[in-house]
């Protein structure tokens, strides 16, 4: 997790500097939009456009779909591989952010559930924010932009109105029946003796998985968050995750769904086994504590593809690790302090 430390200034009181930070935060998010609605979105092009319902289309000649079809707070959904004319998503779509914690809180069923709004940049990336309340003291934020035509990424971005405890955002991805292979990159052995492999979700391991970054997570995870109403889930802990990387596949097809994430941001991968009804993957983000008036920030990434093989994901996941790095230097301005970056989470990654 990327933390964005604000300095402070005059003698105003720590609330409303506060205030007055996130209104100018928000506001450096939105940038300038544009866009027609209605408007197709054109083959080949690595851009969203906007929906006369309030979402974003887009087709990089590789992947079709829509964001935010209907203007609701989801993922990408009605995805299709045209390569393979393979349909990648159901029920809540990819890359959508559900559940949301802190310490002995969960803010309702989900972020699905919650008012937000989005703007289109003049670069075709997309910028959703689900704004702070009385009921949750923190404004958050999603950047949808494309990398490559199979390729997108996402940044999850979080601003403290109050101090959050364990922050934690549960970033969903569902996928159609085909992908019935779940894999984590993990330690081959539940005490870490082994080398790392592609662990298969399997039925006998339970239900519910879950292969956290370290044994330092594991007490965030067994906080008893997970069985805060509604849907609670008894996750049975596999091994260590080695970098964060999961994949969901449809193998009749040939079709790799892999998802990957910075070991600074995400500290657990969860996942039914593999043919459970939801098909579908998890990454936690965030884990650690954001101080009032602080930001902070989680990447990850979609690719899809076919030959995943361990070497190739491994080559994606350096590649997707060096942009961060580059991205990470220096400092980001929000409103007028200098936000320069730090890392802060519980416990330490694995080696």
């Amino acid at each position: 997790m990327t933390m964005m430390t604000k300095s402070k200034a005059g003698n105003s009181t720590e609330r409303r500097g506060t205030r007055w930070v996130m209104s100018l935060w928000v506001a450096w998010l939105c940038g300038a939009c544009w866009g027609v609605l209605g408007q197709e979105a054109k083959p080949g092009v690595l851009a969203f456009t906007a929906a006369a319902d309030g979402g974003f289309r887009f087709d990089t000649g590789v992947l079709a779909g829509k964001l935010r079809a209907g203007g609701k707070s989801l993922g990408l959904t009605e995805v299709v591989h045209r390569p393979s004319g393979l349909r990648l998503d159901r029920s809540n779509g990819l890359l959508s952010h559900y559940r949301v914690f802190t310490v002995g809180q969960r803010y309702g069923g989900g972020a699905w559930d919650w008012p937000s709004h989005a703007t289109l940049r003049s670069d075709g990336s997309v910028d959703v924010q689900w704004p702070a309340t009385t009921e949750r003291p923190f404004t958050l934020q999603a950047a949808y932009r494309w990398y490559d035509e199979a390729t997108l990424d996402v940044e999850t971005r979080v601003l403290a109105v109050e101090a959050l405890a364990g922050f934690e955002v549960f970033q969903a991805s569902y996928f159609s029946e085909a992908f019935r292979q779940s894999l984590v990159y993990a330690h081959a052995g539940p005490d870490g003796a082994g080398g790392s492999e592609l662990v298969s979700a399997d039925g006998e391991a339970g239900e519910w998985q879950m292969f956290p970054r370290a044994d330092s997570d594991v007490p965030r995870i067994s906080d008893g968050r997970w069985q805060l109403m509604p849907n609670p889930v008894t996750w049975r802990l596999r091994s260590r995750f080695r970098l964060p990387i999961g994949l969901r596949c449809a193998p009749e097809h040939g079709v790799a769904a892999v998802m990957l994430a910075h070991p600074e941001d995400c500290f657990a991968i969860a996942t039914p086994h593999q043919t459970e009804g939801h098909y579908s993957m998890y990454f936690s983000l965030f884990g650690g504590e954001v101080p009032a008036g602080h930001a902070a920030r989680a990447r990850t990434r979609l690719v899809i593809g076919s030959g995943m093989t361990v070497a190739r994901v491994l080559e994606l996941h350096a590649e997707f690790s060096a942009g961060v790095r580059a991205q990470s230097t220096g400092y980001e301005r929000t409103g007028s302090g200098n936000a320069s970056e730090t890392r802060a989470r519980p416990g330490a990654r694995p080696e």
